[in-house]
């Protein structure tokens, strides 16, 4: 399962929409979930406004908090995105059982039965998450409680018995033709995620489009090397060779 969990105060200014590369994203099977840390008055509404939409759009949920419930929210949204993930293959896959019959019509015992296998799978099925971090000039003040909230985040997933990686990415980037960054790949190391803020540099405008579709590139990346790696390599094909050349 892989997700994109972005924090934001809102208010993109810079390239293209974000509420265009969520769907992007959703596209590609990667949900994108939001987490606001929006300021009072106007812009904090236009903020909250479209939180709300680069969620709905990635075909995940959002939430609006203050930096107190920070750590908490981002915990309980990951594992809600999982279990939703999960619940959604697991209904698929009843469905094609019981036709046009629902899940509620189970006797008791088999519907207890698949939420006992939704449990499961939550807790055993390998989780990626991309953070993506809002770096420009107006989070400066939040910076602490982001920080605070990503190593609680490392320290429950790695208790997980499936395997869960992370990768962090800060945007805009070090240069003004720089989207974003990648800051940390993708690692179960969460000793790793305790040195990465002092390397942030908190400044200039926010281009939240862009900052997403730079990490679908990363994630795009990754599936190439799976997909090289299913390859045969330069031995494999000369073993093929040898043993087609000793048969015929």
């Amino acid at each position: 399962m892989k997700q994109i969990l972005l924090i934001t105060d809102g208010c993109s200014n810079v390239g293209e929409s974000p509420v265009l590369a969520a769907a992007h994203a959703r596209q590609e099977g990667i949900t994108v979930n939001v987490v606001g840390v929006v300021d009072y008055g106007t812009i904090g509404e236009l903020g909250s406004r479209e939180i709300a939409d680069i969620a709905r759009s990635g075909g995940g949920i959002s939430r609006i908090v203050g930096t107190p419930q920070l750590a908490q929210t981002i915990q309980m949204m990951t594992r809600k995105t999982v279990v939703q993930t999960i619940q959604q293959a697991v209904n698929k896959e009843v469905q094609k059982i019981l036709g046009e019959s629902s899940l509620a019509e189970l006797p008791p015992q088999q519907r207890s039965q698949v939420v006992t296998v939704v449990d499961e799978l939550t807790e055993t099925s390998p989780l990626r998450i991309a953070l993506l971090i809002d770096a420009s000039a107006s989070m400066k003040p939040k910076l602490g409680a982001v920080e605070g909230a990503i190593r609680d985040l490392a320290l429950s997933l790695e208790a997980r018995e499936g395997r869960s990686e992370i990768a962090v990415f800060h945007f805009p980037g070090r240069s003004s033709s720089e989207d974003a960054m990648l800051d940390m790949d993708w690692t179960r190391n969460v000793s790793e995620v305790r040195s990465l803020f002092s390397r942030l540099k908190m400044r200039g405008a926010t281009p939240t489009g862009p900052a997403i579709f730079k990490v679908l590139e990363h994630y795009r990346c990754d599936r190439l090397e799976e997909y090289r790696g299913d390859l045969p390599g330069e031995e494999d094909k000369a073993q093929e060779g040898m043993i087609g050349g000793y048969v015929v």
